[in-house]
């Protein structure tokens, strides 16, 4: 395959993963806001700091207020990763690769493209922000269906998939942190009913509160839940079933070209140190210094995933 059409699926699927996490990070946000409504400011000044967007946001807002990150976040195209900026760079990719994808895919894309530069066509209002990042995360289900139900297992598949995970392992890394790092606002807090209302939002933001609950009935912990969305390998985004489907990925290309390249040897011992580790290791070594480390070593596979198949993002 051509380095510009592996480039085009990947980064296609990254920019949709991101549209959906950007709306599940401003989900998070918006919850645990609402709890602490005498230091909202502090919890978007976090969402945006977790995005990795403050300096372009500070150079254009010298607050943070709820209207203002609401609209840099989903609509602002200044800010090239506000979900309308992703959605459109997703929608050119895949025309990038049309002849790559089914029909099915490609009407998802177009159709999510749509509904989404409508719906983000006009400011939106903390009474309309839940149905709003709603309708983002089905948008980009919808998507990620078509790929699943139409798609050959492929190179053209790997592709995809290398770039879903890679983005969500980095997203539910980055939520993890700013509950942890950022908006806990005292460690008098552990524990009690406003760390818990904090962590269950966490859950809700990634889809996990109800597959929490029935594997722990009537038992919310923070480190319970930080197992759960690090090491639990049955849940769809945490980071070591995200890391067992990006080597799993790398693995199919490797069988389909007969070569392996460095990105290869970079994945499994990321893969190998969350299998090795317990939560009990990780708080020893410090949540916030896991995560960091987590991070830096994705986004470090995701440029040499880029290097060995010759493309740009």
């Amino acid at each position: 395959m051509l380095g510009k059409t592996a480039g085009g699926l990947f980064w296609m699927f990254r920019y949709l993963e991101r549209s959906e996490n950007t709306a599940r990070l401003l989900d998070a946000g918006f919850r645990i806001a609402l709890t602490r409504s005498t230091a909202a400011e502090n919890e978007w000044a976090s969402v945006v700091a977790t995005a990795g967007v403050t300096q372009a946001y500070t150079e254009k807002y010298d607050q943070y207020v709820a209207r203002n990150v609401i609209d840099f976040l989903l609509r602002d195209k200044s800010n090239s990763s506000s979900v309308m900026s992703v959605i459109e760079g997703a929608r050119n990719n895949a025309r990038l690769v049309r002849t790559a994808l089914t029909r099915e895919v490609w009407e998802a894309t177009n159709e999510c493209y749509i509904t989404l530069k409508d719906l983000l066509s006009h400011p939106i209002s903390e009474r309309d922000l839940p149905e709003t990042l709603n309708t983002i995360r089905q948008q980009s289900a919808l998507v990620r269906g078509a790929l699943h139900g139409t798609m050959l297992r492929n190179d053209i598949f790997d592709f995809a998939r290398l770039g879903t995970f890679l983005e969500r392992a980095d997203n539910t890394a980055r939520i993890l942190d700013v509950k942890y790092y950022v908006l806990l606002p005292s460690a008098s807090f552990v524990g009690s009913s406003l760390d818990n209302v904090q962590w269950e939002s966490i859950l809700r933001s990634v889809s996990a509160q109800r597959a929490y609950r029935w594997l722990n009935p009537g038992d919310i912990n923070p480190m319970g839940i930080a197992e759960f969305l690090i090491l639990d390998r049955r849940l769809p985004r945490s980071l070591v079933f995200c890391y067992a489907k990006i080597v799993d990925n790398l693995g199919y290309l490797e069988e389909d070209y007969g070569l392996r390249l460095d990105c290869h040897d970079m994945a499994i011992p990321i893969l190998n140190r969350l299998k090795e580790s317990t939560i009990n290791s990780i708080f020893d070594e410090g949540l916030h210094e896991f995560i960091t480390a987590f991070i830096r070593d994705n986004m470090a596979l995701g440029s040499q995933v880029q290097q060995d198949y010759r493309f740009i993002g």
